[in-house]
């Protein structure tokens, strides 16, 4: 039996983007208000404490077009969002704790006040845990700037994101796909992969989303492929023992000393316990004494006057001529 439901739609027509998302507008909130108050909260550090203050009344205003409520508390160093009576778009909440976020981790206000805005979306990534050796781990977090910023500029503009790079987090503003790549190159930098690969690659995605006629076909030939050398180095150990050739002697080496041997010959084998604990106690008191007597002399040095190298001028003695 043939389908009666596929019948021609005259409103459908090929103009029509049925993947776009209609912004939400106050009317579409047909329940109105809120039920529960919903809030979050953050802290910050001491040095935002001045930048804040005089940017407040813009990130205020800014969060009274979305109906929520913001508060910055000086003395507890905290910033938090609420919903109030007019908040209207159920999302505007966790933008809000998103951009007091952002805020916390020195994103300029202008920049996070961005955030609030639909298609935008925020990742702070945490990359002192993805290195151990801390000498490491400055370096890596370099290579993510590069040099005067350009390695991060071209990141930039390559994922149509904003990258901020601040004490151990990574803060990237943008697109979903941008943060995607952006989490990416940061992770594979802070592993030992240099982010001039990743920006090779992006870009030659870039040029391949040009051309039409590769859109159903694999990329994989464009894309540059690195091989990873692994250079043969030698272990060298960390005691070197002695191979020359040895005297052969049929009689084994002498046994070594146990430590009762060498308490017998010290005559300390059948000293008491609380003897025993006495000497020791001796031992490193003259120890600590002498340590101390060193470093006492050491201390003193730097207050010895240094020799200064100059000779005085003998004065020559006059002696009576004849004529006197």
């Amino acid at each position: 039996m043939p389908s009666i439901h596929n019948k021609d739609k005259p409103w459908d027509t090929d103009d029509i983007d049925k993947w776009k998302i209609e912004p939400f507008k106050p009317t579409d909130n047909a329940a109105g208000h809120f039920v529960e108050e919903s809030s979050f909260a953050t802290l910050f550090p001491k040095y935002r404490e001045f930048y804040l203050r005089e940017s407040w009344p813009m990130i205020t205003k800014a969060l009274e077009r979305h109906g929520i409520a913001c508060t910055l508390d000086l003395v507890e160093g905290s910033m938090s969002v609420k919903t109030t009576r007019k908040t209207w778009d159920p999302a505007a909440i966790l933008n809000a704790r998103d951009l007091i976020k952002l805020l916390a981790r020195s994103v300029p206000a202008p920049q996070a006040v961005r955030i609030l805005e639909d298609g935008v979306a925020c990742d702070v990534i945490k990359i002192r845990n993805l290195c151990r050796n801390k000498e490491k781990y400055v370096k890596r977090r370099q290579r993510i700037l590069g040099p005067d910023g350009k390695t991060l500029k071209a990141l930039e503009l390559l994922t149509s994101t904003y990258i901020l790079v601040q004490g151990s987090t990574v803060s990237c503003m943008g697109g979903f796909k941008g943060l995607k790549e952006v989490r990416r190159v940061v992770e594979d930098c802070m592993a030992n992969v240099h982010p001039i690969y990743s920006i090779k690659e992006l870009m030659v995605k870039h040029e391949l989303m040009k051309d039409p006629t590769l859109v159903n076909e694999s990329w994989d030939r464009f894309l540059p492929n690195y091989k990873k050398r692994n250079l043969s180095k030698r272990r060298v150990p960390f005691k070197v023992t002695d191979k020359a050739k040895k005297n052969y002697t049929p009689f084994p080496p002498p046994q070594e000393k146990s430590k009762v041997d060498m308490q017998i010959e010290a005559g300390e084998y059948h000293i008491g316990r609380e003897a025993k604990k006495r000497i020791a106690e001796e031992e490193r008191v003259a120890k600590q004494k002498a340590k101390k007597e060193e470093k006492k002399r050491e201390r003193e040095q730097e207050f010895v006057a240094p020799d200064e190298g100059v000779e005085r001028k003998k004065k020559k003695r006059k002696t009576k001529t004849d004529d006197e």
